[in-house]
C-alpha cells in the first residue's frame, strides 16, 4: 500500500496536466477577451419587449451605438433577477449615454419573454443554448453562462469587461465605467 502511495504522489503532477489539457472547462476558460479586442460576432434568438417580432440577432444590429452585452446563469433566479432588475432601473441613463444593454444566457427564448415580462425588462435577451457565444467571450462555465459583462463601443470595440461580477452592485459599476469611457 506505501509502495502505491509514493507512485501516485510521484506521478500526481503528471496526472494532474493531463487532466487539466483535457478538461473542456480548463479548454473554454484560456480564450481570453482583452480590451481593445474586436467584439466577437455572435446571431442569437431571443426576445426583446421593445421589439417582440424580432427573432434573430447579430452584434451588428448593436453597431453604431454602445453595447453592454452581459451574460448570467439563469432566469428567474435570486442573483440574474437582482442584476436585471437593477439594469430595468437604471436602463434610462444607459440610453442617454446611447446603450443598449443586452443580456446572455442559455435559457430558451421562451423563458427570456416569461422572465421579461414579469420583471418588466425592456432590454434584449438572448438565447445560447449550447454556450458557443458565451464560450467566445470566456463566459462559459457549462451548464451555464459565467456572470461576466463587456462594454462594446459603437465600432464594435471592447472597452472594458467585469469577470465573476457581483449583481447587487454590477450595473452601477458599468454605468459609471460607460459615463467615464465618454468623457
Amino acid at each position: 500500500m506505501l509502495n502505491l502511495i509514493r507512485i501516485l504522489s510521484k506521478n500526481l503532477a503528471t496526472i494532474l496536466v493531463v487532466f487539466l489539457i483535457a478538461s473542456p472547462t480548463y479548454a473554454i476558460n484560456s480564450n481570453n477577451i482583452n480590451i481593445g479586442d474586436k467584439a466577437p460576432y455572435f446571431e442569437l434568438d431571443g426576445y426583446s419587449k421593445n421589439n417582440p417580432d424580432k427573432d434573430l440577432w447579430k452584434l451588428s444590429d448593436f453597431k453604431g451605438v454602445w453595447t453592454v452585452l452581459y451574460f448570467y446563469p439563469k432566469d428567474f433566479t435570486s442573483g440574474c433577477t437582482i442584476e436585471a432588475r437593477s439594469f430595468e432601473k437604471l436602463s434610462p441613463e444607459f440610453e442617454k449615454l446611447n446603450a443598449m444593454i443586452v443580456g446572455i444566457s442559455n435559457d430558451i427564448q421562451e423563458s427570456h419573454e416569461s422572465f421579461c415580462s414579469k420583471e418588466s425588462l425592456s432590454f434584449t435577451l438572448l438565447t445560447d443554448l449550447q454556450g458557443i457565444v458565451s464560450e467566445k467571450y470566456s463566459s462559459w462555465n457549462k451548464p451555464y453562462s459565467k456572470r461576466n459583462t463587456f462594454l462594446i463601443d459603437p465600432e464594435g470595440v471592447i472597452r472594458y469587461s467585469w469577470m465573476n461580477v457581483n449583481p447587487l452592485k454590477h450595473p452601477t459599476d458599468v454605468l459609471k465605467k460607460l459615463t467615464e469611457l465618454q468623457v
